[in-house]
């Protein structure tokens, strides 16, 4: 009779992460990923609670792996500020980039706002990076909105990106749609107005010069 392979036995518990091992770990994340101080923060964070779980699921009590990692927690503004002391970490740079990518894919500067806020970003800094990568909001930002507004009614096939062949009744059905879709994306009824009314060639090319500037 052949015997069964025996299982293997379950992984020891590795020590409690320590500065070299955060360090270690953002390193690697950072190589991987743009990120803001927050997203490092709660990375860690994320890796501290894997560690508790496995302590947990090895009998420890919860009390115990709570003592055991809270240095851990208590390093992690450290960590992070290393990471932004090797340019690791840069808010403003990940929002200027962030907000220039955003915008050529059609996204609204209320929306671009939310999704850095989101990313815990400042309002502050985040205010600045828009300023500085789309421009500021009644001057050249006003062009940039207009633009992202123009991808956006690209997408819905409306407006100028009609199709040649649409009927009034469907010409006005989308015309409708876009509007309503457009508010809710956090463009001003102004600029959604101004896009849909424009010509197509005139359209394609601030596009085409939003996404090359």
């Amino acid at each position: 009779m052949v015997a069964r392979p025996s299982r293997s036995a379950p992984r020891p518990l590795p020590p409690a992460p320590d500065a070299a091992v955060l360090r270690a770990v953002a390193l690697a994340y950072l190589a991987r990923f743009a990120a803001t101080r927050a997203a490092v923060g709660q990375m860690l964070e994320r890796r501290i609670d894997r560690w508790v779980r496995r302590a947990l699921a090895t009998g420890m009590e919860a009390e115990d792996a709570a003592r055991a990692v809270a240095p851990a927690r208590d390093l992690i503004p450290r960590i992070v500020a290393d990471m932004e002391g090797l340019g690791a970490v840069d808010d403003a740079r990940f929002s200027q980039s962030r907000a220039r990518s955003l915008a050529r894919a059609g996204r609204s500067r209320r929306m671009v706002a939310a999704h850095l806020g989101a990313r815990g970003v400042d309002e502050a800094t985040a205010g600045e990076a828009m300023e500085e990568a789309l421009g500021p909001r009644d001057g050249e930002g006003r062009e940039t909105e207009l633009a992202a507004a123009l991808v956006f009614a690209r997408k819905r096939r409306a407006g100028p990106f009609l199709r040649p062949d649409a009927d009034g009744d469907e010409a006005a059905r989308r015309t409708r749609r876009a509007m309503e879709a457009m508010a809710r994306a956090g463009f001003t009824h102004d600029i959604a107005r101004q896009a849909l009314e424009m010509d197509v060639t005139e359209a394609e090319d601030r596009i085409m010069r939003m996404r090359t500037a």
